[in-house]
């Protein structure tokens, strides 16, 4: 990375998700892995309440008091995420993210580019994107693809009770580039929010196209 780089282009994409949920963020080259965490939780909208590190080259790298108190006997040991930078990686590195263990949504991290901006950013931003990503707590990968064919069928049993626990609406083909790259900005905002459930058609303001 050339010296007058101060920023960073990341690709983020959901795995095993047939179509696919990505995000494309431009973050400061000096944040650390947290501050990268902080940044895809935001992009998703998820709710930051489940484990989650870092997998890089075999190794693990996340909150090591955290990590460490919820390990089991044969975990490899966890490094801290915050001593890695993103301006330490090269231009064509991958890596994955994982968050919530129990559901266990991995997400592909591949750095693009590192930019030279005529300011320094000071936040980081949402340039792209595609679909919503699952509820939060649907079960993983096969709970996601139960809980769509529930949606899609009114007739089965448990569409109902599944609708209401989602907010009443869900569209798996929704994205909000502005909304987005509003949360982004926020994303090391202390005591921020998320959005429970996703915006009502009405309130939808499409910000990309899919």
């Amino acid at each position: 990375m050339f010296t007058t780089c101060n920023a960073v282009q990341i690709r983020v994409c959901l795995d095993e998700i047939e179509l696919y949920v990505w995000r494309r963020l431009v973050l400061p080259s000096q944040w650390n892995l947290e501050q990268l965490h902080l940044a895809i939780q935001a992009a998703f909208n998820w709710w930051n309440y489940h484990l989650h590190e870092f997998r890089i080259g075999g190794l693990r790298y996340g909150d090591v008091a955290l990590l460490t108190e919820d390990a089991l006997d044969d975990d490899p040991r966890v490094f801290d995420f915050r001593e890695v930078r993103l301006c330490d990686f090269e231009e064509g590195a991958s890596f994955a993210y994982i968050y919530d263990f129990g559901d266990n949504w991995r997400h592909r991290v591949e750095v693009e580019a590192f930019l030279a901006l005529d300011k320094p950013p000071k936040h980081g931003a949402c340039i792209e994107g595609a679909r919503a990503r699952p509820p939060e707590d649907v079960g993983g990968v096969s709970g996601y693809e139960r809980f769509l064919e529930i949606m899609a069928d009114p007739s089965d049993p448990e569409h109902a009770e599944t609708k209401r626990w989602c907010g009443g609406h869900f569209d798996p083909e929704w994205f909000d580039l502005k909304l987005v790259d509003k949360d982004v900005r926020n994303a090391l905002r202390a005591g921020v929010k998320r959005r429970l459930y996703q915006p009502k058609p009405s309130s939808r303001r499409d910000g990309s196209e899919s």
